[in-house]
């Protein structure tokens, strides 16, 4: 069959004027068209609505063509002691383990004087990517000259945040033609305070993208020199000067609670395995998803951008060139000292901080905390789920813990009651499960033949 007949016989399946829809027409179009009008999944959809009409009016409209809600899980993780405070940290994840480490590494520390985590720095930056294509030195000692014109045009914009110590802090001429012929960047560094700031600097850089084009535009320059394209102008999810640093440290004596390793030893392998992940590429992706796992569950359960905090965490863990650690340990005066440098960049005003209920509830949870309290929490979770983690691998092995977690998810897709998951919890207690090995011991239950 010619592709444009098949073309031609999908056209049902094409449609204009989606968003418009009502939920239900969406649904009842997508059911009839993809899913061969059962009308099973038109129930399951709806089962997902939250029953106060007001509620599912916000879930509605947080995002475009809105047909239901995906839930998942939302956890509590314990006796978090962070600068002599102690916090019920929430995380929003769906793989199993992340929190029931979290909770158990909370512990462990809590008892060896917790978390300490400082904000080192909280500058952000955005660009406007421009070319121009006169000489370069004509160029720098132009925006010197107007540089005053950026902050004194943009007043009204930066009124509010500079009254609560925030706004411009820094705007200079970045110099990339050695890499693109005639590109520039007029780099801009802000602080934010307690919000986010995406679009409090998009805002800003727009402007000065209008500013510079006019000002070069009506100047004496040459001819050529009042040549320039406004390439973008748009914020950097990059933000290595938006620092937290959170550590904690032992006596050597106290590290090991495992009796198949002595303490001294437990911190030798330790320290080798993040020595693996600062040279070996491979190991540090893994080592760092793993650190990401708590970051982004609490990320998400106070309503932040985990995929910019990603995105900023993985380049910083490529600044050196190569892909690194980003925890670091220290083992002397027989002292283990065990850190991570995270950039961060995170708010507690704004976007869905006052719209998503269960984001509300985040923060109430927390002491509604500022972002820099915020950030230290954060980074709090992530050095205890990077911890946890890299004392799995070098004692018991990783899977001993994930998959006792793993086992209901195993029992749940198998249909098993609650008498067999007892049962099966009961019989696997001192056993490592493996998926046919749980499969097995089900059939066996249920008196079930291969």
């Amino acid at each position: 069959m010619h592709l444009e007949n098949k073309y031609s016989m999908q056209n049902n399946k094409i449609i204009k004027g989606f968003s418009k829809l009502s939920k239900e027409a969406k649904i009842e179009w997508i059911t009839k068209e993809y899913l061969n009008d059962e009308k099973e999944y038109v129930n399951l959809l709806k089962s997902y609505w939250h029953e106060d009409p007001k509620v599912q009016k916000i879930h509605d409209e947080f995002i475009e063509n809105t047909i239901t809600n995906f839930y998942i899980p939302f956890g509590i993780a314990p006796n978090f002691l962070i600068n002599n405070k102690v916090y019920c940290v929430p995380m929003a994840i769906e793989e199993s383990s992340v929190v029931a480490a979290a909770s158990k590494n909370a512990s462990f520390w809590m008892e060896r004087g917790g978390f300490k985590s400082t904000v080192v720095s909280t500058t952000k930056i955005g660009h406007v990517h421009f070319a121009w294509y006169g000489d370069y030195e004509v160029l720098k000692n132009f925006i010197d000259s107007i540089k005053q014109k950026f902050f004194d045009e943009t007043k009204q914009i930066t009124k509010n945040m500079n009254e609560r110590g925030g706004g411009i802090l820094e705007i200079e001429l970045i110099n990339r033609a050695d890499l693109e012929p005639n590109y520039y960047q007029l780099q801009a560094k802000f602080e934010t305070c307690d919000a986010m700031g995406a679009n409090f600097i998009n805002s800003l850089l727009e402007k000065f993208s209008k500013i510079l084009k006019r000002e070069i535009e009506s100047s004496n320059l040459s001819e050529n020199d009042k040549k320039i394209v406004i390439i973008m102008c748009i914020l950097s999810n990059y933000t290595p000067e938006c620092i937290v640093r959170c550590e904690v440290n032992c006596g050597i004596e106290e590290l090991s609670n495992d009796p198949n390793i002595n303490n001294e030893e437990f911190a030798k392998k330790f320290e080798q395995a993040i020595h693996v992940a600062n040279i070996e590429p491979y190991r540090a992706t893994t080592h760092n998803k793993g650190i990401f796992n708590g970051i982004d569950a609490v990320v998400i359960a106070t309503g932040n951008d985990f995929r910019a905090v990603e995105a900023c965490g993985h380049t910083y863990a490529s600044k050196s060139g190569q892909y690194r650690s980003l925890s670091n340990v220290e083992i002397k005066d027989g002292r283990f000292r065990f850190w991570i440098d995270l950039p961060i960049s995170v708010g507690t005003v704004g976007g869905l901080t006052t719209l998503h209920p269960m984001v509300r509830f985040s923060y109430k949870l927390l002491g509604n905390p500022n972002s820099k309290n915020l950030m230290e929490i954060i980074a709090a979770v992530g050095l205890a789920q990077n911890f946890g983690a890299i004392r799995s691998l070098v004692t018991t092995g990783i899977q001993k813990g994930h998959m006792k977690m793993h086992l209901l998810n195993i029992l749940n897709q198998l249909g098993a009651d609650k008498n067999e998951v007892e049962k099966t919890k009961e019989y696997f207690k001192d056993k490592v499960v493996e998926h046919s090995a749980v499969v097995n011991y089900f059939k066996e239950l249920r008196n079930i033949s291969n």
